[in-house]
């Protein structure tokens, strides 16, 4: 059974910035992407940042400030926000996609993250 489990989420001034964690554990096999998602309360759930094998994006509003990167070795996924905005605020969703033709979507319990001054 695969479990996501997300850390570094909290209270920053805006222009602040933060690095989420994504520690992944379970048998992980055939990956199909790793990605960072958001959702803001009263909104739906929303991407942040996707990295596969030969492509990585990103929402329009977190282009140029906030990075995924990965260690697959290691099980870890990492984004890297700043430049942080109050509009940022949200809990932060790690999501895991596995398979090919058949793919399964794994979810951490998500980590807080608040802008404001």
């Amino acid at each position: 059974q695969v479990q996501l489990v997300e850390s570094g989420g909290g209270l920053v001034q805006p222009g602040g910035s933060l690095k989420l964690s994504c520690a992944a554990s379970g048998s992980i096999v055939n990956i199909n992407s790793v990605g960072w998602y958001r959702q803001a309360p009263g909104k739906e759930r929303e991407l942040v940042a996707e990295s596969r094998v030969r492509s990585t994006t990103y929402a329009d509003s977190v282009k140029g400030r906030f990075t995924i990167s990965s260690d697959i070795a290691a099980k870890m996924v990492y984004l890297q926000m700043n430049s942080l905005k109050p509009e940022d605020t949200a809990v932060y969703y790690c999501n895991l996609r596995l398979g090919t033709l058949k793919k399964s979507d794994y979810w951490g319990q998500g980590t807080q993250v608040t802008v404001s001054s």
